[in-house]
């Protein structure tokens, strides 16, 4: 079979993305990239008109006016709506508990009153029982009803801020997950990493697990950008079919995935890494309608206790410092990092960042 002829270059559309917002100036927060990528691809000449019109230093407070305006749910803005919400919805809670609060201490004021009435000695046992018990019942009656009322108004607020609470769990997920491989992202993943490290017990039993595509970058180059995509995305469902549904998985950068593996040893963790390798390993990349081989696709992983590490950034370049080592050696394997592994990292290859 002759082979696949390497394509055109295609332009890089995330660089020329991000190369137009420096030079506009503008921040490189996912909200601002949706709005320039659409003016990039120009599906909507009207938003990339008024993009333009902002000139060389737009202010965020512009870029957000005109993404509120194309997009219905444009980043950080959606979720500072909910939490407008949430905070309407808890101002009325609270008026309704000061309304019951006033209406108790007019209740209790009222029982008070009753009371000197009936132990006063200046009118008949009869007077005194009928006004009594005309008092009470009224103002118990109206206080079922005001009470009934309470109730109900605050059984509503509650389900309007559960409500509210769902729409902002959305809206968490949809911003830590990536959205070629619906793992999570790196955001979800620096969260994760700090959570862990924030309890010591936690990270006793816990190894972190670094993966990246062996020769990814030929793969782009030979057959695109889109035979990539897929790639990624059959990488992704290979590594999570391997791994128990509770263990974190995310996509870290172009064909880097983090691996946090809980309650385990050592041990079992390299078990795990070579279960995953092997299983990607025997993964065929074919086309189904042309026949052309994409194939065969690697991983080479590297692995670092975090017991043995101070904060998410140490082990995080202990785990990448593996990672080369599985690089260097040959690639398509995984490696545990040991104490005198040495190397220089660059910072093209070191991708965490404080």
């Amino acid at each position: 079979m002759s082979q696949p002829q390497p394509k055109v270059q295609v332009p890089d559309i995330a660089a020329q993305v991000t190369y137009a917002m420096r030079q506009m100036g503008v921040s490189p927060i996912p909200r601002n990239y949706e709005l320039f990528y659409e003016a990039y691809i120009g599906s909507n000449p009207k938003l990339s008109r008024e993009l333009a019109a902002l000139g060389s230093r737009a202010t965020q407070e512009e870029l957000d006016a005109i993404g509120a305006q194309y997009f219905s749910s444009h980043g950080e803005n959606a979720v500072d709506g909910a939490h407008r919400k949430i905070l309407r919805e808890l101002e009325g809670l609270v008026t309704l508990l000061r309304q019951e609060h006033a209406s108790l201490e007019s209740y209790n004021k009222l029982l008070g009153e009753t009371y000197s009435r009936i132990t006063s000695k200046s009118a008949s046992s009869a007077d005194l029982l009928h006004s009594a018990i005309s008092l009470l019942s009224d103002a118990t009656g109206n206080k079922m009803a005001h009470g009934k009322v309470t109730i109900d108004g605050v059984e509503a607020k509650s389900r309007e801020m559960e409500d509210i609470r769902r729409e902002l769990d959305e809206y968490k997920r949809i911003a830590n997950t990536d959205s070629l491989t619906r793992l999570h992202n790196r955001r979800a993943f620096d969260e994760r990493l700090a959570a862990v490290f924030g309890n010591p017990f936690q990270r006793m039993n816990t190894v972190l697990m670094l993966g990246d595509i062996d020769h990814f970058k030929k793969i782009n180059d030979t057959f695109g950008h889109p035979v990539g995509d897929k790639i990624l995305a059959t990488v992704a469902n290979v590594i999570k079919a391997n791994l128990r549904k509770d263990v974190f998985v995310a996509r870290t950068g172009g064909e880097e995935f983090a691996i946090v593996l809980e309650s385990v040893s050592i041990e079992e963790a390299s078990a795990i890494a070579e279960r995953v390798r092997r299983s990607l390993e025997a993964t065929p990349f074919k086309n189904s309608k042309t026949g052309v081989n994409y194939g065969p696709v690697t991983l080479s992983l590297g692995l670092c206790p975090m017991a043995e590490c101070e904060t998410p950034h140490d082990v995080y370049q202990k785990a990448d410092i593996a990672l080369y080592c599985a690089k260097s050696g040959g690639r398509n394997r995984s490696v545990v990092y040991e104490d005198g592994m040495k190397k220089e990292l660059s910072k093209s290859w070191l991708l965490y960042k404080k």
